[in-house]
This record gives structure tokens, sequence and C-alpha cells, in this order.
């Protein structure tokens, strides 16, 4: 089976007869592997592509990944980012800060736009070279990152306590260019489309369920409708959203460390994928045989339920290649 064949039976819930699927994700690992910085990896498509493919061929992952930093739509949006050479991308300014800002937001034309051509360029190429044989992810802020990322962190969680006209009127923006994006990657060849809305396990239920679930279920259901699966990736503790999570209707759900796996099953069902959960900082900093250890524990415990084996988050750049092979070795049934 190829690949995507056997992302297909993991949608279905067949079980894999040699292995549980195997997506960690990997961004400046990926980029240091492949001997580049981070943000060559991040600015030139071509760049990290060839750095996921090598370590997906490296290590034998499942799936690659077009994800790099969150100010893809941020820039579109009309922000200034900066690239670091061994760090994350920054931006450099926050373009709203009043209702008159949010009323002149333009919504950008994402084939325009160079950081998001970038990544729908990117999907393109993995097409291009792994001939449809591979599962490709792409990716989408979720609503409230985006707002987040337009808006600064603290400000827009003081908007949502203080003014829902203006934070609603954003996050209704964020939600049509989050669409566009996603379509427009989903055409030039990905699979998957991940929304990551982190900031979303800062925030109680009650705002939750008010601001972001229905945005987050209009999503998802949007990107089925353009024939692609769904992966929500809200990182951090999201035991009290469990419940809000289940009538989404995601495809995928990403569980951090700090989320208890069997209690989010009981919850959430049989027919989602779960993927996680081990700590990245466990992976990173405990010897080859304990990551192992942890990984083999989740795959024996998990491989007849709709399961991938992943860190709760991004597999960090000091991680020690042997220890990533181990969940890798542990992967294999």
């Amino acid at each position: 089976m190829t690949k995507k064949q056997l992302y297909k039976a993991l949608l279905k819930g067949e079980k894999l007869k040699d292995r549980v699927f195997f997506r960690p994700i990997l961004m400046h690992f990926a980029a240091r592997f492949n001997n580049t910085t981070y943000g060559r990896f991040a600015s030139d498509y071509k760049t990290l592509v060839e750095s996921n493919i090598r370590t997906m061929e490296y290590f034998n992952t499942d799936m690659v990944s077009l994800i790099s930093d969150p100010y893809r739509e941020t820039s579109a949006f009309g922000a200034s980012i900066e690239y670091i050479d061994e760090g994350v991308p920054r931006c450099l300014n926050h373009i709203v800060s009043t209702i008159d800002d949010v009323i002149n937001l333009t919504d950008p034309d994402v084939y325009k736009c160079e950081r998001t051509l970038d990544r729908i360029k990117g999907a393109g190429y993995y097409q291009q070279l792994l001939k449809g044989t591979v599962p490709v992810s792409g990716w989408v802020e979720g609503p409230l990152a985006e707002a987040c990322d337009l808006t600064g962190v603290s400000e827009m969680l003081i908007q949502l306590m203080m003014d829902p006209d203006f934070s609603n009127f954003l996050m209704d923006k964020c939600l049509v260019t989050a669409k566009n994006f996603a379509k427009a990657q989903i055409e030039a060849g990905c699979d998957l489309i991940g929304i990551g809305d982190a900031i979303c396990s800062q925030i109680d239920r009650d705002n939750y369920d008010q601001y972001v679930k229905q945005r987050h279920a209009e999503l998802i259901g949007f990107i089925h409708e353009c024939g692609a699966s769904v992966k929500l990736h809200i990182c951090g503790d999201t035991t009290h959203l469990l419940e809000s999570y289940r009538s989404l209707n995601a495809d995928i759900i990403d569980l951090d460390w700090q989320v208890d796996i069997d209690h989010a099953r009981k919850i959430l069902g049989s027919e989602v994928v779960l993927g996680g959960n081990i700590n990245p900082v466990l992976v990173q900093n405990k010897p080859e045989n304990e990551v192992y250890a942890l990984s083999k524990a989740l795959v024996e415990k998990y491989q007849d339920q709709k399961y991938l084996l992943a860190a709760g988050c991004e597999i960090t750049v000091l991680t020690p290649p042997e220890n990533l092979m181990a969940m890798r070795q542990a992967s294999i049934l």
C-alpha cells in the first residue's frame, strides 16, 4: 500500500497490518535535518518541501506537511514579517486595533500574496515530486488564532470580554480568508487541511462556544465540501473543550500531552482519529530507549482504535534524530 492508501485506511477505521500511522509535526527539525535554516524553510516552498521529503524518507513518516509558521495569512492581510535564520518568523506590526481597522481590512487574494502563494505552490511541488503517493497536509490558521495574529494575543482576549461586535466581525473576516486559503491548497493537491487555533486552549468553554465553535464547524464543513479531510490542532490542555469538539465533525483531533486519551475517546467517540500525545520535551530530552517505551505503550494501547502516533505538538529542533527514529520503530506492530 502507498502512504496515501494507508491514510485512507486510517480514516475508514481499517487496522493497518504492520504499523500504527506515524505523523509527527516537523518544521524546524526538518529544516535542520536537511542542512538548511528555518528562515529558508519558512520563506521558500521548495526548501520546505524538499526538507520534509528528506525527513519522511529517512524516518519513514506517513505524511508530509506545509506547516511552517502562523503568519502566512497575517502577511497577506498586510502585516510585515521578518525571517529569522534559526527561529520562527516574526510579525513586526499588529495591523488591527480599532473597529475601523476591522472594517477596512480587505480580504486578501491568496494567489497574489507572496506568503500564501508560496504555500499553495508547495502543495503543487509535493504532487510533482511524490506523484500522489503520499498524503499532503496543508494548513490554515483558525479564526481566533488569526485574529490574535492581527491584533495581539492580550488585546484580542480583552476584546472577547469587552467588545463582541469587534470580535465577531474580525473573526468572520479571518474565516473567509481561511476558507479561501484552504480551498486553494486543496486545489493544488492537499489531501488534508490542518486548522491551527492554539489560543483556544487558553479560553474557557463558554467563550469557545460563543465565539469559535460554530466557526470551526463551518470551516471544517467547507473543507469537506472541497474534498479534503480535516485535522484540528489546538495544543495545550483542551480537556475543558472536548465536549464542544463532539459536533465539529473533524476527521483528526490532535491531543497535547496534558489531555488523557482515554477520557477524550470516551467523550469524542470511536469515529474520530486521535493523534498524540507524548510531551515533545520528553521526546527531546529522554534517552532513546525511554522514548521508544513511551511510544510503544501508546501503540499497544490504541492500535485497534483510530489513532496516529505523534508528539503532542511539534518535534523540537534539538530532538536527537535517534529519538525520532525510536518513535518510528515503536509504531511498527
